[in-house]
């Protein structure tokens, strides 16, 4: 019960913020006095709802009150802390001890040993670095100086990403938190279903439509993936998927919510902070990767059907298209509000989403059903925001003692440095390699935000240094530190799904990556061609979709189908083409003659190939886009 109201009192203190009370209320509240509530409330939280053990409860509560104290008093002494920064003294250098241990393992319990092992790591840097040789031999900083830089600097915890977790974050994750408690996740699969499901493949398609719908909201793979996947997983397997196939469906849609304008489980909100740009600049670059990593998902799990006979369910067992739209609109409504605030009256992100918020759960008081939960639900949902809360808000508080020990150590200098001597010696694609690598690793068991955080933080400054758009570093990194989820040895989207389908979790997990293959290429592209970011001319725009879109729909025929085009030889051959052809506008401009050339000859050669006697299900390109 505790534990409850706590995660309510955070989600209540953040509307509070977002609806701008104390200035309602004649109070003088500045950002980094909330922050420090908002964390001491989500570490307390944290701790208690996560013990260690039955047996340490009062460990838990003493050791997360005095985390709480320990931010109480940096809010309550702030204003004054500011004019007296030269004093280090034991009155505020040990609340910032405690309160920097909390965080840490708080981080340790929700979001795993690995995120918490790479902020003691970096606090180790901070402390000791300058005992390191060579170009990592970190500035010398005196202990007290270090962890007060990193507990009351802007620079620190209560900084940027802190305030874009405790405001712009915290409005979408009520939105999603009323959408999810009024049944927005059984409406949008009940639409799905209606939509998709009788089509060729239809319970994986399904899966595509609702995971991507859901999962751009969500913020979290797993718990999308846990969501609807208990419906689409056993509906794909009773169609005659195999469970590795369904459970990698499942884990690659869920996936992909998160680079699906128009949330994009509020990374988006991140990345527009750290750019400088609006919202709707991220959205709008995100918008043609999104759309390519959905259709190259839907094309294979299209010819994986027709390869293998799977057909759709009967459309008398599924929910009538019609009533299904009914039901759905009142969705529509808060979504068509969210938008409106967003891109017509530029309103931030967080007041957009509560806004929105409070339209969703007044239609649901207008056009619930009788005996259907209305102001109960309040309760519910405060709780389920406030315990969504409590990770999101520690690893933005773990972001800034890695941003403040990069800022303080001179840290971000020496990695720029030795990553321009690799784009230096193996150029710009070596070094894009390696950056890919580094976020696939760093973001094994961290959540999407933090890992994007901590990568681009590394990372970007070198990728901008070589020559790589700031919009393409960062949603390259995005990217990447997202395909964590999918990739094997710890590929914990798949494993989640894995889980509900009863298959294989390392053959459910490489199955994944096959199916997400577009994520793993396209950033490569995007990085040398914006205009797959929307940052070009509408010939640059057009000519670079139409390579990407033959090159998926061959490489999709390759992969679904192990019997297409006769003989493995074959079908390499087609694969390399397939790559070739979607890596032209990044080899070459993509308003030049040779990549409108390639682009324009792609498309006869891609219909001449898709026709050739040894598939199993010869049609025209036509044909496949109706049948399925």
């Amino acid at each position: 019960m505790a534990a409850r109201v706590l995660a309510v009192m955070l989600t209540a203190t953040g509307i509070l913020w977002l609806l701008d009370a104390p200035r309602h209320l004649g109070l003088v509240v500045l950002t980094e006095q909330y922050l420090a509530l908002m964390i001491g409330l989500a570490t307390l939280a944290g701790l208690v709802i996560a013990p260690l053990s039955s047996r340490t409860r009062l460990l838990d509560w003493t050791f997360g009150l005095l985390c709480l104290v320990a931010w109480l008093w940096l809010s309550w002494n702030y204003e004054a802390w500011l004019l007296d920064a030269a004093n280090r003294g034991p009155e505020k250098w040990v609340p910032a001890v405690i309160a920097i241990a909390g965080v840490i393992e708080g981080t340790r319990r929700h979001c795993g040993l690995v995120l918490a092992i790479l902020a003691g790591l970096f606090i180790a840097y901070g402390l000791f670095g300058s005992a390191l040789p060579g170009v990592f031999s970190a500035a010398e900083v005196a202990p007290a100086r270090y962890a007060l830089y990193l507990y009351n600097d802007t620079n620190g915890i209560p900084g940027l990403v802190l305030n874009v977790g405790a405001t712009q974050i915290l409005g979408f994750i009520v939105f999603g938190a009323v959408l999810n408690a009024v049944g927005g996740s059984a409406i949008l699969t009940d639409l799905a279903m209606a939509a998709m499901g009788h089509r060729r493949g239809g319970p994986a398609k399904v899966a595509i439509l609702a995971s991507s719908l859901f999962g751009t909201l969500s913020g979290s793979t797993v718990a999308n993936v846990m969501s609807t996947g208990v419906v689409t997983i056993p509906m794909m397997k009773r169609s005659g998927f195999p469970a590795r196939y369904a459970a990698a469906i499942e884990a690659v849609s869920s996936n992909g919510g998160q680079i699906a304008p128009p949330v994009m489980g509020a990374t988006a909100f991140v990345i527009a902070e750290f750019l400088q740009v609006s919202y709707a600049s991220v959205v709008l670059a995100a918008l043609l990767p999104a759309a390519a990593y959905y259709v190259m998902l839907y094309l294979q799990v299209d010819r994986y059907a027709a390869a293998h006979g799977l057909v759709g369910e009967p459309r008398e067992t599924l929910p009538r298209l019609r009533p299904s739209l009914i039901k759905v609109w009142p969705l529509i409504l808060p979504i068509g509000v969210l938008m409106y605030f967003l891109f017509g009256l530029g309103y931030s992100a967080g007041k957009a989403a509560l806004y929105s918020a409070i339209v969703a759960y007044a239609s649901h008081l207008v056009f619930a059903p009788r005996g259907a939960k209305r102001f109960a639900l309040l309760g519910d949902i405060a709780f389920d925001a406030g315990k969504t809360l409590i990770p999101i808000l520690l690893v933005c508080a773990v972001a800034g003692i890695i941003i403040g020990t990069i800022n303080l150590t001179g840290l971000g200098f020496a990695l720029t440095l030795t990553l321009g001597h690799v784009a230096e010696s193996g150029g710009a694609p070596a070094l894009l390699a390696v950056a890919a690598a580094i976020a696939i690793v760093l973001g094994v068991g961290m959540p999407t935000t933090g890992v994007y955080v901590v990568v681009s933080v590394l990372l970007a400054p070198a990728l901008v240094r070589a020559g790589i758009g700031e919009m393409s570093a960062h949603l390259f990194i995005f990217y990447f530190g997202l395909l964590s989820m999918l990739t094997p040895p710890v590929a914990i989207a798949s494993y989640a799904a894995a889980s509900l389908a009863g298959s294989d979790m390392w053959r459910t997990g490489v199955t994944g990556v096959q199916l997400a293959i577009v994520a793993y290429l396209i950033p490569f592209v995007f990085a040398f061609n914006p205009a797959l970011l929307m940052d070009g001319t509408w010939l640059e725009i057009g000519v670079s979709c139409l390579s990407v879109l033959t090159a998926g729909l061959l490489l999709a025929e390759v992969l679904a189908n192990r019997k297409a085009f006769g003989n493995p030889v074959m079908r390499s051959a087609v694969a390399a083409l397939g790559l070739a052809i979607g890596a032209t506008t990044a080899v070459f401009p993509p308003a030049g003659a040779p990549a409108i050339a390639i682009a324009i000859a792609s498309v006869p050669a891609a219909f001449f190939l898709l026709r050739l006697p040894g598939r199993t299900s010869p049609s025209s390109l036509s044909d496949q886009v109706k049948s399925s």
